[in-house]
């Protein structure tokens, strides 16, 4: 009984497959194979680290809305277009993304309207934009990619990972990290043994300083830099300073970020707020060693592998003009 079970078993599976030979053969079969595969959607999954924890991302994606400006960064240096962006990137090097993309609300506030129209199938948010995922994950896959800057270049390096596995853009992605492990390199033997530095960040009139720890402490960290002013308080935005406090800190080194400048706010500039009788007392002022960052570059697009790279060099150029 088992036995004839079996045998008629297989003879059914051998009529099966020649029935659905020959179905194979006819013209009409094409369309249907291209439905199916339309219907079971992405072929695999990829687990990437993202701020909230690891996240499986189906891969590879096709249509991308990027609202972290660190992220778009790195994502055009891998060669990955985007579909949706900011209406505004305020960083020049990003400018021909914008002309060629959907414009999908701010860096803020993204415009769900218009989100949902481009029908993304992934949106990434970061920084700035990363309140908001909770909103744009209602309309699609939704990851935050925001970094802390304690480190700011190992999240970039980790970040960079994670973009060249989900959109298959390995080999870019070793070769943009050999770059800015390079840059990074020569900055930190450039500022060896060049003294202390004091990061400032000028918003018109406004200072603000930065030290170890804080959101861009990650240039004492990755340049070996001792900072003049060991203990300062993390905010955002740095702790607030006078010019009493340089002066009394007298660093070596002036590293000085305009954030008036990135934001396109008015007022005077860093060159301007900083031309006082105080600090114009400090070492670094009297040997001509402050350092003015690109503003773009450092505080709108950081984590960027490219701004990162470019950021890096600028500091390497002004450590070595030092006399």
């Amino acid at each position: 009984m088992g036995r004839a079970t079996k045998a008629t078993a297989r003879r059914g599976d051998v009529r099966r497959t020649r029935g659905m030979s020959g179905f194979l053969k006819g013209a009409h079969v094409l369309p249907l194979i291209a439905a199916l595969a339309c219907a079971v959607g992405p072929a695999s999954a990829v687990e990437i680290m993202t701020a909230s924890g690891p996240v499986d991302v189906a891969t590879p994606p096709k249509r991308v809305a990027v609202y972290d400006l660190s992220a778009l960064d790195t994502l055009d240096r891998l060669g990955v277009v985007p579909a949706g962006v900011p209406e505004k990137l305020y960083a020049p090097a990003l400018e021909p993304i914008a002309a060629k993309a959907a414009h999908v609300g701010t860096l803020f506030e993204p415009d769900l309207e218009a989100l949902s129209a481009l029908k993304p199938d992934l949106v990434i948010v970061g920084g700035r934009s990363s309140p908001r995922a909770e909103a744009t994950r209602k309309l699609a896959p939704t990851i935050d990619m925001s970094m802390t800057g304690a480190d700011l270049v190992g999240e970039a390096k980790a970040r960079l990972a994670a973009y060249g596995t989900l959109f298959g853009r390995e080999t870019e992605a070793a070769a943009a990290k050999v770059e800015l492990e390079t840059a990074e390199q020569a900055a930190r033997a450039a500022a060896q043994g060049k003294g202390t530095g004091l990061i400032l960040m000028t918003t018109g009139p406004k200072i603000s300083v930065f030290g170890p720890g804080t959101r861009f402490g990650w240039v004492h960290e990755a340049l070996g830099l001792p900072p003049a002013i060991k203990e300062v308080k993390a905010g955002v935005h740095g702790e607030a300073a006078s010019f009493e406090l340089i002066a009394q800190a007298n660093p070596d080194w002036l590293i000085v970020v305009d954030r008036g400048a990135a934001i396109g706010a008015p007022g005077a500039s860093a060159q301007a707020t900083l031309d006082n009788e105080l600090v114009a007392g400090t070492t670094a002022w009297k040997k001509g060693q402050v350092i003015y960052l690109p503003p773009a570059d450092f505080y709108v697009a950081g984590g960027g592998v490219q701004a990162l790279t470019r950021t890096l060099k600028a500091m390497t150029a002004a450590f070595d003009a030092a006399k």
